[in-house]
Formats: structure tokens, C-alpha cells, sequence
């Protein structure tokens, strides 16, 4: 068989490769590497035909790492001294390799290899990744479903699909990767069918810490509500998060189903954050930190390293779990104890797959920038370091991204000026600094540490905004009108210097609390914050006449103190220098979003979709049953009428509760490639332009931004940006999350242990849950949430109503509502389950009252084991007796 019949089904979506098969290519001149069992190589021959190749399935979240990787793999090759190889062409520019010639005439690849960010797939001449007359993994499957009427053996598949005798071992090739990815199902018999017509679904398992768990399919399900219930019996081994194949084997009347995984198709990760034990009998296990990680890890001696029991560790899985034996695994790192100061922290990291150190390369590149701004980096920018310029941020803030310049004009406008530092200047695409700033999508901020996207030398050095140094910047000029609209606007590659850090307590002081002497001490700063002030109340109004949702929640703030430990849990203070550069960020990120928009420039938005009309009718029943309506149908329902029913709960008693039910109505925002609206803010076009230090999705829209400012967009750009955003989009979207989860789990576990001391005492809180198990209580004095479980309410029986979100007592016909303000007593602090249990005390003293009016009464007749003459214990047992005389 030729070389290009043996390659020709790795172009399309390579998987794994078999030992025959590697052997094979290597035989033929072809160099093979392999990466985590995933095929993300480049082929490259050194004799007559050369092929140079990028993969699009299985891929690294990097395409500036594998241009680079590509590029030294060409460079060796099994003919180094072929200084002219056409591979040197495939550096980190930009460049196309568009025709490869082979012995037996030329053959268009058409792949497209770019050092920048995304997963930029091949097209050949007419669209679709393919050599010659091959056939790709979507033509398989589309062919599968036209032509195969139930799971087909090999050959018949073969006959239905008229394959070739000379393209067969391809197409079986093709057959395993296809397995392998899920999109086709091997079963008994060696056939092979389609998932969706087998009763079989693709998904990730999300399991409970009772050992049960859940599919949530990649697909939504026809005719099922919710995600495929797994007993345990039936979770074949399958581990939190992992990516499997299950078969739906039962419906219920409510659509929910149930069934059992077939087979695992991908394990979510091989490193695991768990303590480390000693049986009885001397093996040594890990008990995971995820309690959805229901598997303990058993540790060879040979694998243990320097640990001491208690020790909490982080763990790699060397060999999987079978229905006789746990995963084993080996130590990699051991953490330390869980009570010493910032453990947690580095074990929330850990368990999250959080980098928090930068490779060495994107560190050198930071050094090399430097720390000041190049008269080279300055010619033929904006000049604004006349202008006077503030940054407004928190006490300890080391980065500061954003500036503001304001000027009242004659005509009663207002000059606005947003700048924000420069980042893409100094990263370009496919630099290491880029590639560490795509993994982690965002900065991650917890109590103690900051997770930064870029190296201190950038994120606090160069594209800080510190004051009286000179910085680059885009910018973003508007002029706003007495109504609050912008007539016009300008964009800018700018320099400014700052004049002053502020920060929110100092702003606040001045124009709140009008302290002499801050304002004396800022005098020449006082009518730019005046002027900031007036244009903040124009804007605010603007943006509640259009109907743009604000929700005043206080948000906890954790306080520590020097031990780092918990010191309080106050409200986080919201004043009106928050809220001036709160509005004024939302305004140019409006304003940019709309010049892209209109423009056609692909890029990145901020979406945040209307929410589901199921979730609306329930919040609406919900609204009844207080004497509340969102009045408006379903169809025509918009953001005003969210903001109006806030208007009027405001300051009542059943504010609390439906303003906790309409966040869990509405949708969570995300980032897209198409331009989808911002339904809280009722803004029809929305980015994020205004924090690049410390989120991905900024850096891109200054980038396009930049593009199309300097025209440099080809319909090739064009082309290239539209095939790679979407999935730029997904990756910041999940890292984003991956974030928010982080820190609520910290934050929450700090929560726990400020507790562990206050056991016994009452508080008052609001209940922000009700399950069929019991209520979630928040506690107004420590914003510390914690579960009163339906078991310690045994004053009634109490029945859950779901969708009026109340339990109801079937005698007393006392009801627990969503939002009701009630007293609780900690009753227990579990450290392990990292959950403070509460009580209601109003249902424990009566239960209290009870015993005691019923007191402790004896019976006249005597108990079994008071009658019965006692037994002697083993010992006297087996004692001979002696002999009487």
C-alpha cells in the first residue's frame, strides 16, 4: 500500500495509532509522535514527498504551541542537512502550505498553518479536510445513516458504502477512530451503529457523593427532560467526569430516564487531590478531596515517596479502575496538612487544574519587554499625557487596566475617555506568553492569592497603568449627550500617563462624604470626579429607562487575618465611586461592540440570552403565590419587566426570595462568536474590551479591534477568525466557570471553618433553597449558607412542593418558603463534607417542650436483659470449672 493510502485517514481526525501502524509509517519515512495518546503530530517525510500536516480532534488548547512544535519536528527530520526543507517555511509568521507533490503527480492538502490562537481545521479545494477521493468522518457518518439500516458487520458495511478494496484498510481505520471519539458504537457481534439510533448517548458523567450519578449528554435528548439517572450498579467503572457512551434503558412518566454506561470513551483527568491513609493491614490509598470522586486510589509502596499519614497529596492514576479493584495510582506532590495556612488554597488549585506558575519561556519573554515603554512602542500613537488621568481601583490592587479621562464641553456634552492598557501590543499571537495567557482564559482571584492570566513582569510591571509612568493604551473617546447617548466616538492606539491611583474608599470620601481633607489633598482632582458623578447619574438613567437589570445583592467579602485564617465575613462595600466606573466600563464596552458589529468584524461578544420560557412560567407561578406577576406573556417578555418587578420589591419582605429566584431563572452569560445580545443589560450589542490583563476574550477584541483600525483585514483573516472564535469562545467560557467554581469552593470552605467555633449559637437568616431533603439557609450576619435537613423538622411530616418552592407541614401545615427569614442554631460543623448543619429553633424547642412534657416513664414490667442472669464473658467461657467437694 502506497504512503499516502496509509496517511490518508490520519488528515481527516486522527486518533490513536496502532504499533503495526506506526511501524508502518515509520518504515516509509514518516515520523510519528505521540502525545497523551492523542494524535496531534505532523507528519513529515524527508525523501521525494514531503507532508507536513496539523490535526484538529484531540487538540491541544494551543495552536501557537503546536506551529511551534511543528516547526523544530521539521526541523528534524531524518534529513537534517537539507537546509532548504520546505518545512523551514512553517514558523511562527504566518504561511500556508498549499501544494504537496508526490511521485505520482500533485495533490492539493490546503492546510492552513497559522501560529495564532484556536484550532484552525484543514480545507482542501472544496471545503473539507480530504486527500483525493477520501472519505471524511462526517461523509462516513452522514453515509452510515442514509444507506445502513441497523448496526452493520464490517463487511456489510463495506458492501452498503461500496468501498474500494484499495481504500478498505483505510476505512477501517477510520472505523476505530470513529469508536474511539463516540460518534459510532461498537457491540456484540462486531457491528457498529450509530449512538442515537441504539437508544445510546454520548455525554460526561457528574456523579454524587452517594455513589449514583448522572449523564449529561452532549446532544439534548428527544422526548427526556434532564440528564440520564446511573445507579451505581451500573456505572461500569466510570469516574467523575469522564466522557462515556450509556444506553437509555427506562422512561418515566415525567420524561426523566434512566440507564447504564456501556463504556468510557475518555477519563476527565489522571491527577487527583486526595489525603493519604494507611489500612490496617499497611497499603496505602488516597481518599479524593471530591467527594464525586466516590473511588479511593490505592498507592503502591514503590509509589508513596516522602508522605506521612493525613498528608494531603496530589496523585496520578497509572492504571484505571476494573470491577475487582480500585485505581491504583503514584504521588506526585505532596501538599501538606490540610489545616496549615494556605493549603486550601493550593488545594482548590490542584483540584481545578488551575496553572499557577508560568513556563519559563513566557516568563523570559516578559523580562525582555522590560519595565518602561520605548520611544520606538510611543511613534504613531495618540498622544493623552496631557490629558488629566485617574485610576479608580480597590486598596490592594496591583494591576490596573483601565483609566479615565473627562471633560464637560460647551455644548453641555461630556468628552469621555476609557483607556486600557495596551496588552496586545506586547503579546502577539503565538508568543509563550499568549499560549500560557489561552490556557488559563482568566486571573483567578481568591482570599489569599491572585492566579494571574500574565506574569507579574507584564500583569503589575509594563501594562499596569501605575502613575506618572508612561503607558500604551486603547482607547476609547465618546461623547455623550444630556440623555446619556453617545453622538460620537473615537478609537485610538494611545500613550498616557497617569496622574493619580485612586482608589474606591478615596472617591467615595470626596464625593460622599465630602471629608475635608481628602478633598483638600485632591483639590485638583475634585471636578473630574464631580463631573464623573453627574455624568454616572446620566448614564445609570439611560441605561434603567431602557430597561437594563440591576440587581443590589450585598456579596460576602472574606477578611482575613495575618495567619490566614478567617478573621469575618462582612458585606462587600458597592459605593458610588464602584458604580461610576462600573457604568462607565459597561459604556465602552457597549460602544466598541457596536463599532465592531457594525463593521462586520468577527470577534468575541459577551452574550447573555433570553432566559427559558419553562424557568419563566415557574418563576411566574412562584410570583403568585406572593401576589407578584412579571405582567407581560411569555413571547414578548423583556428586560424591563424583570427591572420593573424589582422596582417594586424593592426594600419589601419578599425581596430576598424572588430576586434569589430570578438568577436561577435567568441564563449565564458567556462569550460567542455571534453577536446574540445582552439581555440583562438590554444592550443589542455587548464585549469585553475593558480588563485584557486579565481575561483572554479582551485581548482578542483589542486584536481585531487593532486589525481593523490598521486595515489589516483579508478575506483570508476574515475566514481564519470565523473558523477559530467558536471555539476560542467555548474554551474562555468553560475556563470562566472553572474559575467562578474555584472560588466559591474556597470561599465557601472558609466559610465552614469560620464556623466550627460558633456551634450552639442562633442567627437569623433567609432561606435560599428548598429541596425535597431540607432548606439552604444564608445567614444574614456571616453570609455563611448551611443545610437544615428535613430530618431535624420532626415536629411534622413535611412534603416538598417544587414548583412553589415551599415545604409544607401535612398537619401543622407550617410552610418553609424560598426567601422566608427564619432562626437557625448550628448544630454541627462538618469539616469533611465541608457543610455547616442548622436547625430551626422554633421546631427544636418544640421538640424539646415535648420530651420533657412526656418524661422518662418505666414500664412495671422488668427488662429482657434485666431478668436474664448475665453471661460470662469468652474468657470465663472457656475457663474449665473446677472441681466441688
Amino acid at each position: 500500500m502506497s504512503t499516502l493510502r496509509q496517511i490518508e485517514w490520519l488528515v481527516g481526525k486522527g486518533r490513536n495509532l496502532e504499533r503495526d501502524d506506526r511501524q508502518r509509517l515509520n518504515s516509509d519515512g514518516i515520523d510519528v509522535e505521540r502525545r497523551d495518546g492523542e494524535l496531534r503530530e505532523f507528519l513529515v517525510g524527508d525523501h521525494e514527498r514531503f507532508l507536513c500536516h496539523v490535526f484538529g480532534i484531540g487538540w491541544a488548547p494551543s495552536a501557537a504551541r503546536a506551529a511551534r512544535y511543528t516547526a523544530s519536528r521539521c526541523r528534524s527530520t531524518r534529513s537534517p542537512n537539507a537546509p532548504e526543507s520546505p518545512c523551514r517555511a512553517l514558523s511562527t509568521s504566518s504561511e500556508s502550505v498549499t501544494r504537496l507533490v508526490d511521485a505520482e503527480g500533485a495533490w492539493l492538502v490546503g492546510k492552513k498553518l497559522r501560529s495564532g490562537r484556536g484550532m484552525s481545521r484543514g480545507r482542501a479545494a472544496g471545503g473539507a479536510c480530504t486527500l483525493l477521493d477520501m472519505h471524511s468522518h462526517e461523509q462516513i457518518l452522514r453515509l452510515l445513516r442514509e444507506k445502513v439500516e441497523h448496526p452493520a458487520t464490517l463487511r456489510e458495511l463495506l458492501q452498503a458504502l461500496r468501498i474500494p478494496r484499495e481504500e478498505r484498510a483505510s476505512f477501517r481505520r477510520q472505523l476505530k477512530s470513529l469508536v474511539s471519539s463516540g460518534d459510532l458504537v461498537q457491540i456484540r457481534g462486531q457491528r457498529y451503529g450509530v449512538p442515537d439510533k441504539m437508544n445510546l448517548v454520548v455525554g460526561r458523567v457528574s456523579m454524587h457523593p452517594r455513589g449514583f450519578g448522572f449523564v449529561v449528554p452532549e446532544r439534548p435528548l428527544e422526548d427526556a427532560a434532564g440528564d440520564i439517572y446511573i445507579a451505581g450498579t451500573n456505572l461500569n467503572q466510570a469516574m467523575h467526569g469522564d466522557r462515556v457512551v450509556a444506553r437509555i434503558e427506562h422512561y418515566k412518566e415525567d420524561k426523566r430516564v434512566e440507564g447504564r454506561i456501556v463504556r468510557v470513551l475518555q477519563r476527565n483527568t489522571a491527577n487527583l487531590v486526595g489525603r493519604y491513609e494507611i489500612d490496617e493491614s499497611g497499603l496505602g490509598f488516597v481518599v479524593p478531596f471530591d467527594r464525586r470522586q466516590t473511588m479511593d486510589v490505592q498507592i503502591p509502596d514503590d509509589a508513596r515517596g516522602e508522605v506521612r499519614r493525613g498528608d494531603m497529596v496530589t496523585v496520578e492514576i497509572t492504571r484505571w479502575p476494573t470491577p475487582t479493584r480500585n485505581p491504583v495510582g503514584r504521588i506526585l506532590e505532596v501538599l501538606g496538612d490540610i489545616d496549615a495556612p494556605g493549603v486550601d488554597t493550593t488545594i482548590i488549585i490542584r483540584k481545578y487544574g488551575i496553572p499557577d506558575t508560568h513556563s519559563d519561556e513566557a516568563i523570559e519573554e516578559a523580562r525582555r519587554l522590560g519595565g518602561e515603554v520605548r520611544a520606538r512602542d510611543v511613534s504613531g500613537r495618540s498622544d493623552f499625557r496631557s490629558l488629566l488621568t485617574v485610576t479608580i481601583d480597590g486598596e490592594h490592587a496591583r494591576d490596573f487596566d483601565d483609566a479615565i479621562t473627562i471633560e464637560r464641553l460647551p455644548t453641555g456634552h461630556y468628552w469621555l475617555g476609557v483607556h486600557i492598557a495596551d496588552v496586545s501590543h506586547y503579546v502577539p499571537e503565538g508568543s509563550a506568553l499568549d499560549t500560557d495567557a489561552y490556557e488559563r482564559a482568566t486571573s483567578v482571584y481568591f482570599p489569599e492569592r491572585a492566579v494571574h492570566m500574565f506574569p507579574a513582569e507584564l500583569a503589575t510591571g509594563l501594562c499596569s497603568l501605575n502613575p506618572q509612568v508612561d503607558r500604551l493604551v486603547q482607547s476609547c473617546l465618546m461623547e455623550i449627550d444630556r440623555q446619556g447617548a453617545v453622538i460620537r466616538y473615537e478609537l485610538h492606539d494611545g500613550v498616557i500617563k497617569s496622574d493619580a491611583r485612586m482608589t474606591y474608599t478615596e472617591v467615595n470620601a470626596v464625593l460622599t462624604d465630602h471629608d475635608p481633607a481628602t478633598i483638600r489633598r485632591y483639590k485638583h482632582l475634585v471636578p473630574a470626579f464631580e463631573a464623573m458623578q453627574d455624568l454616572f447619574e446620566i448614564l445609570h438613567q439611560r441605561r434603567r429607562r431602557r430597561g437594563s437589570i440591576d440587581f443590589d445583592l450585598k456579596e460576602p467579602e472574606v477578611v482575613m487575618d495575618e495567619a490566614g485564617l478567617v478573621e469575618a465575613i462582612i458585606a462587600a462595600e458597592r459605593n458610588i465611586a464602584h458604580r461610576i466606573i462600573e457604568e462607565f466600563m459597561l459604556l465602552a464596552n457597549e460602544t466598541v461592540a457596536g463599532h465592531l458589529e457594525d463593521r462586520d468584524m468577527p470577534t468575541l461578544y459577551r452574550v447573555h440570552e433570553e432566559p427559558d420560557p419553562l424557568k419563566v412560567e415557574e418563576f411566574e407561578e412562584f410570583l403568585a403565590t406572593l401576589g407578584y406577576s412579571l405582567a407581560a406573556a411569555p413571547s414578548s417578555l423583556r428586560p424591563r419587566h424583570f427591572q420593573r418587578l424589582l422596582d417594586r420589591i424593592h426594600e419589601t419582605p419578599e425581596e430576598k426570595p424572588i430576586a434569589f429566584l430570578m438568577l436561577r431563572t435567568m441564563q449565564k452569560a458567556r462569550y460567542d462568536a455571534a453577536n446574540l445580545g445582552h439581555f440583562g443589560l438590554a444592550a443589542t450589542s455587548y464585549t469585553h474590551f475593558t480588563s485584557p490583563i486579565r481575561r483572554y476574550p479582551d485581548l482578542i477584541v483589542h486584536r481585531t479591534l487593532r486589525m481593523l483600525r490598521h486595515g489589516a483585514v483579508t478575506e483570508e483573516k476574515r475566514q481564519e477568525l470565523d473558523e477559530e472564535l467558536p471555539e476560542i469562545a467555548r474554551h474562555t467560557s468553560d475556563m470562566e466557570r472553572r474559575a467562578d467554581e474555584a472560588e466559591r469552593e474556597l470561599v465557601q470552605w472558609k466559610k465552614v471553618r469560620f464556623m466550627a467555633n460558633k456551634v450552639g449559637d442562633e442567627f437569623e437568616g433567609y432561606i435560599t433553597g428548598v429541596s425535597a431533603f431540607g432548606l439552604f439557609v444564608e445567614l444574614v450576619e456571616h453570609f455563611v449558607e448551611g443545610l437544615v435537613h428535613v430530618s431535624t423538622m420532626a415536629d411534622d411530616y413535611y412534603r416538598f412542593v417544587e414548583r412553589a418552592h415551599i415545604l409544607r407541614g401535612e398537619n401543622k401545615h407550617r410552610v418553609y418558603r424560598l426567601g422566608d427569614k427564619v432562626l437557625v442554631q448550628v448544630l454541627r460543623v462538618d469539616m469533611d463534607r465541608r457543610q455547616v448543619d442548622l436547625g430551626l429553633v422554633e421546631i427544636l424547642e418544640a421538640i424539646r417542650e415535648s420530651e420533657e412534657h412526656r418524661g422518662s416513664r418505666r414500664g412495671r414490667a422488668q427488662p429482657k436483659r434485666e431478668r436474664r442472669a448475665p453471661r460470662p464473658d469468652r474468657r470465663e467461657r472457656a475457663r474449665p470449672p473446677r472441681n466441688r467437694r
